[in-house]
């Protein structure tokens, strides 16, 4: 088993970042749409991912305290799913009651085929305003950038109607940039969904909040810097004692230098890059570790569970996502 050198930083220095400044101009025209729709939505389908306390975006208080609310936690196949009661039990004390775990772009996720039930009873404990006659219902799916969105819209379709892609996915934060129009999602009852872009609240509460969700790929890579997500992700995995990239990468022992993981990353994968060098000789081309590419790797095998499946998710977002640790459970 690997383990860590007494050495190893406590301490993350963020450098006197200020990240928190993230608000493009289509996330506040979204926000303005969203509202506008309001008085057409029987309930509102928020979806988070695997760091259920970090990042919820607070505008959509006011939206959520006007409609029914179920919150939808997603990605959870890089979460471990051992601490979904605690989860449940600070939502709860959030005013959260209506929770569900989903990992949408599984073929079969079994906790989908609960959403339109759950949706049903939120519903007919609520008054449904001005939509008593309709015989349809309609909902809204909000979130933060890249928590899967669309993917739950194509998971549904899956699941109820048998029928494919609806809403387009993508890998990185920003590809719905307006709300679209209703996109069916069950026959029995019928049911839409109005798919909406991704809002980041104006203001992020920390640096850390805002590297965590950099981190889960909620924000552009290009906005943060590769080579910042990557020290972080550096630094969160010694903290937590998840030294697979050790192994993944060939290094001798756990490091917290990021350069030097970044040149063995480089070295392992063959992401080099041709550069001119000023000698006293003249100008001569060497090869050097393209640290950007290695940087880009090392965030993405965490983002796709291979530095640990459900471990990198594990106590880092559940447990520490800048809240106080979860209570134990007596």
């Amino acid at each position: 088993k690997t383990t860590a050198p007494n050495s190893l930083m406590t301490v993350f220095d963020f450098g006197g970042r200020d990240v928190a400044h993230w608000f493009p101009g289509h996330m506040a025209k979204g926000l303005k749409q969203m509202k506008a729709n309001l008085k057409n939505v029987d309930c509102i389908i928020e979806i988070h991912d695997h760091i259920p306390f970090s990042g919820r975006n607070p505008l959509f208080q006011e939206t959520l305290d006007v409609r029914p609310h179920l919150l939808i936690l997603n990605k959870m196949d890089l979460a471990d799913m051992s601490h979904q009661q605690r989860i449940r039990k600070r939502l709860l004390k959030n005013g959260v009651t209506n929770v569900l775990f989903t990992d949408c772009l599984k073929q079969r996720d079994d906790n989908i085929k609960k959403l339109v039930p759950m949706v049903m009873e939120i519903i007919e404990n609520k008054p449904r305003f001005n939509r008593d006659e309709n015989t349809d219902y309609c909902l809204m799916v909000i979130g933060v950038p890249n928590v899967g969105k669309s993917s739950l819209i194509n998971s549904l379709r899956r699941t109820n109607l048998k029928k494919g892609r609806a809403s387009r996915v993508g890998g990185e934060p920003g590809i719905t940039k307006a709300v679209l129009t209703k996109i069916q999602v069950c026959e029995r009852p019928i049911m839409h969904l109005l798919d909406t872009p991704g809002v980041l609240a104006p203001r992020i509460e920390s640096v850390e909040t805002g590297m965590k969700l950099a981190l889960c790929g909620n924000i552009l890579d290009h906005l943060v810097g590769e080579d910042i997500i990557a020290d972080y992700l550096l630094y969160s995995l010694n903290r937590l004692e998840k030294f697979s990239y050790v192994e993944k990468y060939g290094l001798q022992e756990p490091s917290d230098d990021i350069n030097h993981v970044l040149k063995r990353i480089a070295v392992k994968l063959g992401k080099t890059q041709r550069v001119k060098a000023i000698t006293g000789v003249g100008n001569i081309t060497v090869i050097v570790p393209n640290y950007t590419a290695a940087a880009y790797d090392f965030i993405r095998s965490f983002r796709k569970g291979e530095l640990g499946q459900s471990t990198a998710g594990k106590k880092m977002f559940f447990m520490g996502d800048g809240h106080p640790p979860l209570p134990s459970e007596t």
